[in-house]
């Protein structure tokens, strides 16, 4: 988002400024993005409601991508600010400038790239739905075409799948993993359908109170960080971190860390 000038600025630095407005037009660059790294933290957004992505853990936030930050913002010689945001409000924040990059559990979406950029990705998750242990035999060849009621999280991916492969199953929306797992177990909803990784960890959290994942995939989505069109510089640079981290090992003992399994 480009800065607010002052009005009483004189003639001639108003030509400057048109001047340097078109340049940056041009580029795809904003003013905000100008100023140098170094002199500001690294504001991370984060929506905690991805068990083990990101989430709160007494009181505080943890996670892969809460160690990912920290590692991120280490490499760049700056300090990790995280900003809490509800999930639905993510991107507006990064492309607002309120917010450097988002390390959510964010997938790759044909409709995300349009508005911003990717980090290479670090992980491959897909949809998968979460049942009772007593229903899960009705889901062993795959979802039926028609469902009843499916829990979702807002704004995610896998609301987006259900209302496009299941338009005319009834969809109730959670803001968190911890309201569907309820919701299911209360059988107010007859399935949750999520992200792989936050699948897998309700399962095992709630096992001995009878939910079960069904190990058939719906989709298959890459996972990587959100980066504001034109802010070349910090992709390069998160990118080069994972490389990094790919190849010494940072990111399998991380996801060691926080999941059973390796990224």
């Amino acid at each position: 988002m480009l800065q607010k000038m002052n009005p009483h600025t004189t003639w001639p630095c108003r030509i400057g400024v048109a001047v340097l407005l078109s340049w940056l037009v041009s580029t795809g660059t904003s003013i905000a993005q100008e100023r140098p790294p170094e002199a500001s933290g690294l504001r991370v957004g984060v929506s905690p409601v991805f068990q083990p992505m990101v989430f709160k853990q007494g009181g505080q936030l943890a996670g892969v991508e809460v160690d990912l930050a920290r590692a991120l913002a280490e490499h760049l010689g700056r300090k990790a600010t995280f900003v809490e945001l509800p999930w639905e409000d993510q991107i507006e924040a990064l492309r607002a400038g309120r917010i450097d990059i988002i390390m959510s559990s964010m997938s790759i979406t044909a409709a995300r790239r349009y508005i911003l950029d990717f980090s290479r990705p670090y992980l491959v998750v897909g949809q998968l739905p979460l049942v009772r242990r007593e229903d899960k035999n009705q889901y062993l060849l795959g979802l039926p075409s028609k469902l009843g009621t499916v829990g979702v999280l807002k704004a995610t991916t896998g609301e987006f799948l259900v209302q496009r492969d299941y338009p005319k199953a009834s969809r109730k929306v959670f803001k968190s993993e911890d309201e569907a797992a309820k919701a299911l177990l209360k059988k107010k909803i007859d399935l949750f359908i999520g992200d792989s990784t936050l699948v897998w960890y309700l399962s095992g959290l709630h096992a001995a109170d009878g939910l079960a994942a069904v190990a058939i995939p719906l989709s298959e989505e890459a996972v990587a960080w959100g980066i504001r069109k034109g802010d070349d510089q910090l992709l390069a640079a998160a990118n080069q971190f994972l490389q990094k981290a790919s190849a010494d090992g940072t990111l399998n003992r991380v996801f060691r860390r926080w999941t059973a399994v390796s990224p």
